[in-house]
């Protein structure tokens, strides 16, 4: 028997990756998840590689540039030009070839915005000097992490994302608001805002604890139509611990993280998790303040 979990209290749209991105009211749903959501994604020149907030050394400041769509993404359609706001305040689009030149310029790198990953989705990843946040045990080392469907490729698996897309695994992520309360309980000087973790919905709920553990291979129904599928839990990086906007450093939001909700999910390996990802039963709309429900 289905029960209510929550209702929808944030939507957010990231339309290129790894930048802020756009707070929403209401957004289409489709096969591939919020439509425009990591639709674009830098490509650094040098290496081939797809530009992450993970690659601290190189591309930590991504995360205080934020982007939004020009006009609404639709389903099916073109997408629109991007608006990028810059750390310093500047505003260019990706029109004309601003917005790489200005980005290049900004990490002393060339890079170039892409509507496509490529083929072989690699990212270069930063693993902090935390024990338990790298199952392989790796700290304090940036490290080749493929994604995507370069990811599933590699074990063998069928991919759950569409080959030339950006995002990490899923297509839709979902967290709690029963999460971030817990870990703020457990480390009241830390700043656990969503803002750190990224998701597409974050649910209001009155329960207690990392509750969205409970959730995998069950379905939520959101509004009247749209349908996941919960797949995964969400392992989480060091971009957790990064400053963006108001949000100081911190690397106790991952820390803690580790010391209270480390599972195990591939064999026995374990992984920090807050949130989950999940797949597209049906698609629809969702709305703020839509209810959801748990089968």
């Amino acid at each position: 028997m289905a029960s209510q979990v929550g209702v929808v209290s944030e939507l957010w749209r990231f339309p290129v990756k790894s930048m802020g991105g756009e707070r929403l009211n209401l957004t289409a749903i489709t096969s591939e998840g919020v439509v425009g959501d990591r639709a674009y994604a830098l490509i650094d020149e040098a290496t081939g590689h797809v530009v992450s907030a993970k690659n601290v050394r190189h591309f930590g400041s991504i995360l205080n540039c934020t982007a939004a769509f020009i006009d609404p993404p639709k389903a099916g359609q073109t997408l629109p030009p991007v608006r990028i706001t810059l750390p310093g305040g500047e505003i260019v689009t990706n029109e004309g070839g601003h917005a790489q030149n200005a980005l290049s310029d900004l990490f002393g790198r060339k890079v170039r915005l892409a509507v496509a990953a490529p083929a072989d989705f690699t990212i270069d990843q930063y693993h902090p000097d935390v024990e338990g946040v790298d199952p392989a045990g790796r700290q304090n080392v940036t490290v080749q992490q493929k994604l995507g469907a370069a990811f599933f490729a590699q074990a063998g698996a069928p991919s759950p994302v569409p080959a030339t897309t950006f995002f990490d695994l899923f297509p839709m992520t979902v967290i709690t608001t029963s999460t971030l309360r817990r870990l703020a309980q457990l480390r009241p000087d830390s700043r656990f805002d969503s803002r750190r973790f990224r998701m597409n919905v974050i649910v209001d709920t009155t329960a207690v604890g990392f509750v969205e553990n409970d959730w995998l291979g069950r379905g939520l129904a959101i509004g009247s139509g749209t349908t996941l599928q919960v797949a995964m839990l969400d392992p989480r990086c060091v971009m957790t611990t990064q400053a963006q906007g108001d949000l100081p450093q911190d690397i106790e939001i991952i820390r803690t993280l580790v010391e209270h909700n480390s599972q195990a999910m591939i064999g026995e390996a374990r992984f920090a998790c807050a949130g989950v990802y999940a797949v597209i039963g049906k698609a629809g709309t969702i709305r703020l303040g839509d209810v959801v429900t748990l089968d």
